[in-house]
């Protein structure tokens, strides 16, 4: 049988200090200062135009997320939804348990059905996470698309991390750190059951991966009733460490 193995960029192997500043210091010279360093203007983002792609692919490059802002629209946001992603590269959608039929997840406040007993479907906040940190290896979150339809009458932020920068504090924390969260059964998601059926199993892993392609992946979330951490303390002291990251300015 033959493997693909993963290649580990230089930058990234725990061992290669000099590569790693290397990599961190190109990271951080091209980052964004402002968060509006994030925003392209676009006239109709189910049609972007050549220089509207490449401008947010570009912020995408730089610091992992971009931000587009256009005219609104009175329907149609899930079509336009799907034109952005797929314009983007974006055309595998993962259809969660909570999708609609479409696949596409609304979130708003929910004032019935399943969905109230679901954090992001009610006004209370919801701690950090990475999108799909439940989901089996084969079904990996690689990338996020949310497009505003309407604004909160009030809330409603958001607050968001580039993982590549949490990895960089981490490290220069102490390699340790990222080493401890490359653990293979580092953190476990418990299986979810319904109506005594298992609808999912456990899904244990790492929360820092490479990729195929050498390229940084993070699985997290910092809830403590879903989540079951490995006992050892070297992932103890990590998973303060980065709880410390998340919670800083």
């Amino acid at each position: 049988m033959n493997r693909t193995a993963t290649r580990v960029p230089r930058h990234f192997d725990l061992d290669d200090r000099d590569a790693y500043l290397a990599w961190r210091e190109r990271k951080l010279a091209a980052y964004p200062a402002r968060v509006e360093d994030l925003v392209v203007e676009v006239a109709d983002p189910a049609r972007l135009t050549a220089a509207e792609r490449s401008a947010l692919l570009e912020r995408c490059a730089r610091a992992n997320m971009a931000v587009y802002a256009a005219p609104p629209r009175a329907h149609g946001a899930q079509d336009v939804l799907r034109a952005v992603a797929a314009q983007l590269g974006l055309h595998t959608l993962d259809i969660n348990y909570l999708a609609d039929d479409d696949g596409i997840t609304p979130l708003a406040v929910a004032v019935s059905g399943t969905r109230t007993q679901y954090i992001p479907y009610t006004n209370r906040p919801i701690r950090w996470h990475t999108d799909g940190y439940y989901n089996p290896p084969e079904r990996t979150i690689r990338a996020m698309l949310l497009h505003c339809v309407q604004r909160a009458e009030s809330g409603g932020e958001n607050r968001l991390l580039d993982h590549e920068i949490a990895y960089i504090a981490l490290r220069d924390a102490s390699p340790d750190h990222i080493r401890a969260l490359m653990r293979p059964r580092a953190m476990t998601i418990p299986a979810r059951s319904e109506e005594g059926e298992v609808e999912r199993g456990d899904q244990t892993g790492p929360v820092f991966s490479i990729d195929a392609d050498g390229r940084l992946h993070m699985r997290y979330t910092a809830r403590t009733r879903s989540i079951a951490w490995e006992d050892e303390p070297s992932v103890h002291a990590a998973t303060q460490a980065l709880a410390h990251v998340l919670e800083s300015d």
